[in-house]
């Protein structure tokens, strides 16, 4: 049985991991940290955005500018904290200059993104913007002005989600119209966390694309032989 304790040793030993990424050389070459995520390792909401930006890279940290003030304003309004909930973005290091992620960057980060997705089992995952919204869908025709708004159960990786597309904070902060469909979409969320959890895939499905604990642990053993493990206060869990 896989309990609490060992997916979070599993989300550290990911974290490890993710810190120690050279797959991106521009980007691991310009990091000041690896944005890997933070929050509560046993959410049942979890947020998906974009890219760590110069204050996220300097801290290590996810939505920590203007743009995660306003998320936590948003929680509040609905009775929840960032302790509450658990932080990510598409990407885990800083793109230069906070330009766009790549196709090749988002391809090379996803697996991450994924893992993380599948231990922490969140029943709720909020996308905020295109970037986030068009790689948990699988469908990068579609951007968020259609979408927002709209939940819809998706498979991702092994595991079945409920996904819940919004518009970004950072966005909302220079429109004043977003901000209010934002804070809007924001109020459904209670009703969606009460909703019973989506069915999982069969395990044959889930089987063919989890590592068994033990599998993950030596690729991570044999990436990172020396490595001490993370501290809770360094993945900013809660």
């Amino acid at each position: 049985m896989v309990t609490a304790e060992s997916r979070r040793e599993q989300l550290k030993a990911v974290f490890e991991e993710a810190r120690g990424c050279t797959r991106c050389p521009q980007l691991a070459a310009a990091r000041h940290s690896v944005v890997f995520g933070a929050g509560n390792a046993d959410a049942d909401l979890m947020f998906v955005g974009e890219a760590p930006g110069a204050n996220e890279d300097k801290q290590g940290l996810p939505f920590v500018g203007q743009a995660g003030q306003l998320l936590e304003q948003l929680l509040g309004e609905i009775g929840l904290q960032r302790s509450d909930v658990f932080i990510a973005n598409v990407l885990k290091c800083r793109p230069p200059g906070n330009r766009d992620p790549l196709p090749a960057e988002i391809a090379n980060c996803q697996d991450y993104l994924f893992r993380q997705l599948d231990l922490i089992r969140p029943k709720v995952v909020c996308t905020l913007g295109n970037f986030s919204t068009k790689l948990l869908r699988a469908d990068p025709g579609t951007g968020i002005t259609r979408l927002h708004g709209r939940d819809e159960i998706r498979t991702i990786g092994p595991r079945a989600v409920r996904l819940f597309p919004l518009y970004h904070p950072a966005a909302a902060l220079y429109t004043r119209s977003l901000l209010e469909i934002l804070r809007a979409d924001f109020a459904r969320i209670p009703d969606l966390l009460a909703l019973e959890p989506p069915p999982q895939p069969e395990p044959a499905a889930v089987e063919e694309v989890v590592p068994e604990p033990e599998e993950l642990v030596e690729e991570v053993v044999e990436t990172l032989p020396h490595a001490e493990p993370p501290r809770d206060d360094q993945l900013g869990l809660f």
